[in-house]
């Protein structure tokens, strides 16, 4: 693939899993790769990332070919369309702005050019941009991964980079189409030989699987401000919060989507950070810097549909409004909460 052929991708939201993807997309010599970044943006832009990766070793100073503090509009600064969009930022929908409204000046509602990849965690992510934008290729992205930035610009990838890409069932475009696209993807993001990527014909199995984590163990640690290794040691820890979290997750994927995890799921998902590496998840690092935390798509989705099916999902209820009552902790300490006057 020459230069000239190289796919632009505009990856949303370059934190701890987004600059990876920027990175692996740079380096495979496919893409030519612009990333849209918030907070990080002035400790990328002067200094570029410091990465330090199992994968690619020690980088000091990557630079993607773009490096911006706002989401490119198309229409106004008249842009050719990318042909990949990556939304790598996470999503709380119940704070804002969501997700839909972050793609939107990239992502006009007639698009028929730009595939727009959601490299999100949760479940029912698609179901916004199904709606809004009819003609669009929509493809799922189930990353596992360990990575961390520590400081802005500053990441630390401890775990290999793995990453299954699928697609979303879309009214509007066929199955053949959005599965070429799919596997392109594919090819330029595994281009570099850095990455396990690889298309998968079963993004809800992926997703359902993944809430087995996601769901259960994210939100028990960012609770209790216990790492995934000191849980496991924890007085009730396993028997009385995640195994039981774990289980109601089994059950409501077999029967919201008749989808089957295998037997040993629950054991396996446990085991998946190695203890020793006392890793903390998602939601307690976020909650450890004062962010919001993304617990509605993780955790309240899955909820939902559970329980529309008849499960009785009694731990992830207590989790779920104990996540909401700590969001609205955070939204009181960032300004969003009005108390009574005395």
């Amino acid at each position: 693939m020459t230069d000239t052929q190289k796919k632009t991708v505009l990856v949303i939201g370059a934190g701890s899993v987004g600059a990876i993807a920027a990175l692996n997309l740079e380096v495979g010599g496919f893409a030519s790769v612009t990333v849209a970044l918030r907070s990080n943006y002035n400790a990328v832009k002067e200094q570029g990332y410091t990465i330090e990766s199992c994968d690619h070793g020690f980088l000091r100073d990557f630079r993607p070919s773009v490096v911006r503090n706002s989401i490119p509009d198309i229409v106004i600064e008249n842009l050719p369309p990318y042909d990949y969009i990556v939304l790598c930022t996470k999503s709380t929908p119940d704070v804002g702005p969501t997700s839909l409204d972050l793609v939107a000046p990239a992502l006009p509602k007639d698009n028929t050019h730009t595939t727009l990849v959601l490299l999100q965690n949760g479940l029912n992510i698609e179901k916004p941009f199904l709606e809004s934008h009819p003609q669009t290729v929509v493809l799922s992205g189930v990353s596992f991964i360990g990575s961390a930035e520590p400081s802005p610009g500053h990441i630390v990838q401890n775990e290999p980079d793995r990453l299954l890409i699928g697609v979303f069932p879309h009214p509007h475009n066929t199955i053949e189409t959005a599965s070429a696209r799919a596997q392109e993807f594919v090819t330029v993001y595994s281009a570099g030989g850095k990455t396990d990527c690889k298309y998968s014909p079963a993004v809800l199995h992926d997703r359902w699987r993944k809430l087995v984590y996601n769901a259960c163990l994210n939100p028990i640690c960012a609770i209790t401000g216990v790492d995934s290794g000191r849980i496991r040691l924890a007085d009730g820890g396993l028997d009385g919060l995640v195994r039981p979290a774990m289980r109601e997750i089994v059950a409501a994927a077999k029967a919201v989507t008749n989808i089957e995890l295998e037997k040993d799921v629950v054991e396996k998902v446990i085991d998946t950070d190695p203890m020793e590496n006392w890793g903390k998840p998602s939601m307690q690092q976020d909650i450890e810097k004062g962010n919001y935390i993304e617990f509605e798509d993780l955790l309240g989705e899955p909820l939902r549909e559970g329980k529309k099916a008849g499960v009785p999902m009694p731990t992830l209820e207590v989790l779920y409004q104990l996540a909401r009552a700590i969001q609205w902790r955070t939204k009181e300490a960032k300004g969003l909460v009005q108390l009574p006057s005395q």
